[in-house]
């Protein structure tokens, strides 16, 4: 349906989108973004139905040319593909860290997009998108990270307190497990 986005309508594309169980990824490794990122003329109504019916992590899939779909539209620099790759880095990168409650990421982050968006010079550009997704590609890690360890001290209180029957009565709670766990390093909000 994205190949012939030029007369492809929004409601086509969303009906399209809800009624098939297509892969996003096509032989060439594109996702639905990549063709409409890579188009002459990308639409910003495609864009808005993509973002809404597609998963975040699409955008940050990598063709077969190793290209995430926002690279196209950097390098075929235009007033609507400045917009159309704000949309984009919103959604994808913004909106997530909003979620989390990283204010200090969302800033960090905001600023590299709003650099990005007011350089004129291509491979400057294409250099600030390369830290932009870097930097968030690390707010992810860590993210994740703080997830799996938060999981596992769940489950060692929740261990300890299944096995108080007995003589010893042992009860950890989130303080103690701070000491016995032997991390040297504990990250905040965990």
């Amino acid at each position: 349906m994205c190949y012939y986005h030029s007369s492809t309508t929004a409601q086509e594309l969303r009906q399209c989108i809800e009624t098939k169980e297509e892969a996003f990824v096509d032989e060439f490794g594109m996702t639905a973004f990549h063709v409409l990122f890579s188009s002459a003329e990308p639409r910003g109504e495609l864009l808005k139905v993509l973002l809404d019916k597609l998963p975040y992590y699409v955008l940050g899939l990598k063709d077969a040319n190793g290209k995430l779909a926002m690279d196209y539209l950097v390098t075929n620099w235009t007033g609507e593909n400045k917009i159309l790759l704000e949309m984009a880095l919103q959604s994808w990168m913004l909106s997530r860290l909003t979620s989390w409650g990283a204010t200090l990421w969302m800033e960090v982050i905001q600023s590299k997009v709003q650099a990005i968006l007011a350089e004129d010079d291509k491979e400057q550009r294409e250099t600030l998108c390369k830290e932009a997704y870097s930097a968030f590609a690390r707010y992810e890690n860590v993210e994740a990270t703080s997830i799996l360890e938060m999981v596992l001290w769940k489950r060692t209180i929740t261990n300890s307190e299944q096995n108080t029957k007995g003589p010893k009565l042992m009860v950890l709670d989130r303080g103690e497990c701070r000491c016995i766990c032997g991390a040297n390093v504990v990250i905040p909000n965990v």
